[in-house]
């Protein structure tokens, strides 16, 4: 009791000196701006653009967070034969998010059927009943039910209700309130036409299992997001070619796991194909991207869109007009070819391209040695904790910016990137045991600039699971002209070995040419 009146006075003693102190600081620091006169304070309130953009970018990033949490929450939770990302309750989750409610019934066993499936017991295989309150584009109460008739943890999404009846196909089992009564036969629900096999005599269905409700629900489930980008779509469908804005693409892939690599798609504009629009002494451009991923037999498998917005002050965009523009998107795919589609329109200028390519997704085997794409970058860097795997050009926990024309000065260092993977492990240290040798030669004679090699076990982070090869190269020593490089891995223990070779040119410094003239 004194403890509790001890506290009572001390924050009503705080309470007051705070209401004495608090005018009399106020007038202080008046008095001290008087004193300073009008000087202008170091932070500013935000513009209102200002304030949106990072409203914007605060949105993305949150977006972009969320949707790689419920893929990781898929992969755990819905995982069965298949990732847990391609699985239906998963793709369901991941597009639409968590359910507001879940029936569920993970063993299966005895069941109570409501009146509208029949009424009476039977017994099922296990399912999941989804309920969402709303869902855009769909309603209102939407109902969703996952059956697993394998019995292998591979819920399948189905618009039939009696799916999950096991003793559907069993004479005179689980019979029905309607059966058990003599006013219908368990005949009669092979009979019917609404794609059901429920026994609900001659009672009509409530509307939401109406066969056309349930067709229209299961359909609009499995629809891709809305597109924003109509006008580009329109461009991908039509398959119309324009060569207006010049953009170059490239892909590379780095695995995840054996069934799955992600798929990294680059995009690079140069500044001055597009037209910028100023307003208020900012300059603008914004090209809109619409890319679909779709496999050999036009079956579209991922569909992404973006915004790319280039600002820069009005009195500088001469210079800013030099530059490049780049965008990147990580696409998780199987093995497999695939056709991408890549329309890019500059809205300022209305000038559109339309680019196609077929990619052919590499397939990474158990104990057999296998690579990574081979990046020639002009940045390589570690990126914070929190950044790691996420944001664009983010390879695990470094940041690799491909140079798409693979097109240097002497003035740069060149990036080299390579992930390695499935050593066979020394007895001894469980590293890997081999090495890599690199070698740069002139593309045109063969001669030989550079030749080096580095043990396995001496890269930073080697492990037998994978080794990461990061090399900036200084380029000041190379005379201009075109080179390429030789990588070959090899693991002793294994004797498998591996070559990968990519082009590269080097050009003069401008700025050297510069102050020697001088």
């Amino acid at each position: 009791m004194k403890a509790k009146r001890l506290i009572q006075f001390l924050v009503g003693s705080s309470l007051a000196l705070s209401l004495v102190t608090v005018p009399a600081l106020a007038q202080k620091a008046k008095k001290k701006d008087a004193e300073q006169g009008d000087r202008e304070t170091i932070a500013k309130p935000l513009s209102a653009r200002d304030q949106k953009r990072r409203e914007d970018k605060l949105r993305k990033e949150l977006y972009k967070e969320e949707h790689y949490r419920r893929i990781a929450y898929a992969n755990e939770r819905f995982a069965s034969g298949i990732p847990g990302w391609k699985a239906d309750r998963g793709r369901i989750y991941i597009t639409f998010g968590p359910p507001d409610e879940i029936e569920d019934h993970p063993s299966g066993g005895t069941y109570q059927r409501p009146i509208e499936e029949g009424g009476g017991t039977t017994s099922t295989f296990p399912f999941q009943k989804w309920r969402y309150r709303y869902i855009d584009g769909i309603g209102n109460d939407v109902m969703i039910e996952f059956v697993d008739t394998t019995m292998t943890g591979e819920f399948r999404m189905t618009m039939d209700p009696s799916e999950k009846d096991a003793l559907l196909y069993v004479p005179n089992a689980g019979l029905t309130m309607y059966e058990q009564m003599g006013m219908s036969s368990k005949n009669d629900r092979f009979t019917r036409t609404d794609g059901t096999r429920l026994g609900t005599g001659n009672q009509a269905l409530p509307q939401r299992m109406n066969q056309f409700e349930r067709l229209q629900q299961f359909a609009l489930l499995q629809k891709p997001p809305a597109v924003k980008f109509k006008d580009l779509e329109a461009s991908v469908n039509s398959k119309v070619t324009f060569n207006v804005l010049p953009i170059m693409v490239r892909t590379d892939f780095v695995r995840l796991t054996n069934s799955t690599v992600m798929t990294y798609i680059t995009i690079q504009m140069n500044k001055g194909d597009l037209q910028f629009k100023s307003t208020d002494s900012i300059s603008k451009a914004m090209v809109n991207i619409y890319a679909r991923i779709t496999s050999m037999t036009r079956r579209v498998v991922n569909v992404w869109e973006t915004p790319v917005v280039i600002e820069t002050p009005s009195v500088m965009l001469a210079e800013a007009s030099k530059g490049k523009a780049i965008y990147q998107n990580a696409v998780p795919l199987p093995p497999g070819t695939y056709r991408v589609n890549v329309v890019a329109k500059d809205v300022v200028g209305g000038n559109m391209n339309n680019y196609e390519m077929a990619i052919t997704v590499p397939r990474f085997e158990d104990e057999r040695l296998g690579a990574s794409s081979l990046i020639l970058a002009d940045m390589i860097e570690k990126v914070p904790t929190k950044n790691i795997g996420a944001g664009q050009f983010v390879i695990g926990t470094s940041k690799v910016r491909p140079r798409l024309n693979d097109a240097f000065t002497q003035n740069e260092k060149m990036g080299i990137y390579q992930a390695l993977y499935n050593f066979t492990p020394d007895e001894k240290t469980q590293k890997p045991l081999g090495n890599v040798s690199y070698e740069i030669s002139k593309a045109d004679g063969g001669e030989k600039v550079i030749e080096f090699t580095e043990a396995l076990s001496e890269i930073p982070g080697a492990s037998a699971t994978q080794v990461t090869i990061e090399k900036l190269l200084p380029l000041q020593n190379f005379a201009p002209g075109r080179y390429t490089l030789k990588l070959k891995v090899t693991d002793q223990n294994s004797n498998q070995s591996l070559v990968q070779t990519a082009n590269f040119s080097v050009a003069a410094d401008t700025n050297v040419r510069a102050s020697l003239k001088e």
